[in-house]
């Protein structure tokens, strides 16, 4: 069989395993971020950590499409990285007392900011980078 004739998309295959546990490695860095008193400015913690959870996002998203390509991957993980930042526009009480809660913050946030769909885009992009 040719190249050109196989059905799997050109590229490496990645490793689900490998994938998650970047991700895992990623969420034990962000928590370290935001919990652990490092000394470096709240810019970088807050950003950083929105840059973290992006990459956290794609590092699970490739888990799960695992042989499919990175652009497609940085599609889907950066459509459901913009729709949890969007998703901050819609309150309603039930929403707003799960974001209050520690699990709502670190999964969804609490206060809408463009800044963090800057730091997501380079979150996404490290992680891609890595991944090619």
């Amino acid at each position: 069989m040719t190249p050109a004739t196989t059905s799997r998309p050109i590229g490496r295959i990645r490793a689900r395993g490998a994938c998650l546990a970047a991700s895992l490695a990623i969420i034990v860095a962000g928590l370290t971020l935001r919990f652990v008193p490092l000394g470096l400015p709240m810019g970088i913690v807050k950003y950083g950590g929105s840059a973290l959870w992006a990459a956290m996002v794609y590092g699970l998203v490739a888990a799960l499409l695992v042989h499919r390509r990175v652009r497609t991957i940085l599609l889907v993980a950066g459509a459901i990285a913009l729709l949890v930042e969007l998703s901050r526009l819609t309150h309603t009480p039930e929403l707003d007392a799960f974001r209050l809660t520690l699990p709502g913050a670190l999964l969804l946030g609490r206060i809408f900011s463009p800044w963090n769909l800057v730091a997501y885009a380079a979150g996404l992009a490290a992680f891609a980078l890595v991944d090619r």
